[in-house]
């Protein structure tokens, strides 16, 4: 199938992905066996740019699990309605009308974060103990990638 082959970064096979996702996934009408030549072909395509960015091994890999990791926490939650979705750093922040959906993001592997009134999901690895910052002032210093559900739709009809 080589969805990927023209992809040339990381960001790009990311991009490229989540449209696919959203075309292809189950629960949007789209077939299991095609979502998973997608994904094996997004891990293949993450691993072949990884490596050839310069990284070691070690820091090659680390990339590819996350990537993967985060790939699959999306992918259990970018079909709830009402809700933002919202990459910051090495987390994942999820905001909107998150209540009638709390069950699933727990099922996902999100916390609540009650002074920031948002879901977030990270790697073990990045698990700090912060003081507590603002959303917007997280977001100000490690810059942000929103995905909502408006956007959703357009990445639909494209």
């Amino acid at each position: 199938m080589q969805y990927f082959n023209g992809c040339n970064t990381i960001d790009e096979v990311k991009k490229l992905y989540k449209r696919l996702a959203m075309e292809n996934h189950p629960d949007r009408g789209g077939n299991t066996a095609t979502m998973q030549a997608i994904n094996t072909e997004y891990a293949f395509a993450c691993a072949k740019l990884a490596k050839g960015a310069g990284l070691s091994d070690d820091e090659a890999d680390a990339e590819i699990r996350l990537s993967e990791e985060y790939r699959q926490v999306i992918e259990k939650i970018i079909t709830l309605p009402g809700i933002v979705i919202e990459i910051v750093g090495n987390w994942i922040w999820v905001t909107g009308n998150t209540r009638p959906v709390k069950d699933r993001l727990k099922d996902a592997g999100f916390y609540f974060a009650s002074k920031k009134a948002a879901w977030y999901y990270r790697n073990e690895a990045f698990k700090t103990r912060g003081k507590g910052a603002p959303l917007e002032e997280i977001r100000a210093k490690y810059g942000s990638e929103k995905i909502n559900s408006k956007q959703k739709d357009k990445v639909l009809e494209d």
